[in-house]
């Protein structure tokens, strides 16, 4: 069965993003238990910004799991990327995605890399960065192994990464990475850009999904784009996808409204 999640950020510099509660993690919990989300999606700015002890209390108060935990700050805060030609700083995206696995991994979620990926520079070479990409994957899944979780990749519309912009494309670069527990984000809004038939998509590349971000073509929560949500829901289903569908959306038309409308719409397609 696929569960539900809403996102919360703790990260003032990324105030601008599509995550649907900010700064308060508790009060962001306690609304989504009472709406009876199965679980949070975190964005922090570091991965002692709180206590792992803490963190459990709450999950456990609220009745909440931990999906998954965004690595983004890693870029906003540090400027670091997987596929910055300078090596040290690709061994310190390298660290800091080491130590978000770390955290995730003490409460069974795994990390997701999504704007730490980087970029195919000007002045670079496509060939190397990819290759830059591959051991840095290559590593952080084994990491992600010895954690016992995976480790998630998404891909970007191409206008913000020049890397992997769709599935096909991410299920083809994984298939040459020596470790294989890396997964795929589908995540609905980059596919509404990208994808010519998301559902056909989901379908071919299934195998590989490991994360879902339940986001409309606007960004905003499902409901409030023009997505197709009903063929996208029946491919999930036929392959059997049974993890998490995650409101990765814009606070629209404020949080409180937001996570309603979008555990309204995880019920209509998931339940």
């Amino acid at each position: 069965m696929i569960k539900s999640c809403v996102t919360i950020a703790l990260v003032p510099q990324i105030k601008t993003g599509p995550w649907i509660f900010w700064e308060d993690l508790e009060a962001g919990m306690a609304k989504a238990a009472k709406l009876g989300f199965d679980a949070i999606e975190l964005f922090t700015a570091s991965p002692d910004a709180i206590s792992i002890p803490r963190l459990k209390e709450l999950l456990e108060k609220y009745k909440l799991k931990l999906a998954a935990v965004g690595t983004g700050a890693g870029k906003v805060i540090h400027g670091l990327t997987l596929t910055d030609p300078d090596s040290e700083i690709r061994k310190k995206a390298i660290s800091f995605i080491s130590d978000m696995i770390d955290f995730g991994a003490a409460l069974g979620a795994p990390a997701i890399i999504g704007s730490m990926q980087g970029n195919v520079l000007p002045e670079s070479n496509r060939e190397e960065t990819m290759s830059w990409l591959a051991e840095g994957l290559n590593k952080l899944g084994k990491h992600a192994e010895s954690n016992q979780v995976i480790l998630i990749y998404e891909p970007l519309n191409r206008y913000e990464t020049n890397l992997l912009n769709t599935l096909e494309a991410g299920s083809n670069f994984l298939d040459t990475l020596e470790t294989k527990s890396v997964k795929l984000l589908a995540d609905l809004f980059h596919m509404n850009i990208e994808e010519g038939n998301p559902e056909e998509s989901i379908l071919n590349w299934g195998k590989n999904i490991g994360h879902v971000h339940f986001a409309d073509s606007n960004r905003r929560p499902m409901g409030f784009g023009h997505t197709s949500m009903k063929p996208i829901a029946e491919a999930l289903n036929t392959i059997g996808y049974s993890d998490y569908a995650s409101a990765e959306a814009f606070p629209y038309p404020d949080p409180d409204a937001a996570a309603e409308q979008t555990i309204a719409e995880f019920r209509k397609w998931f339940r």
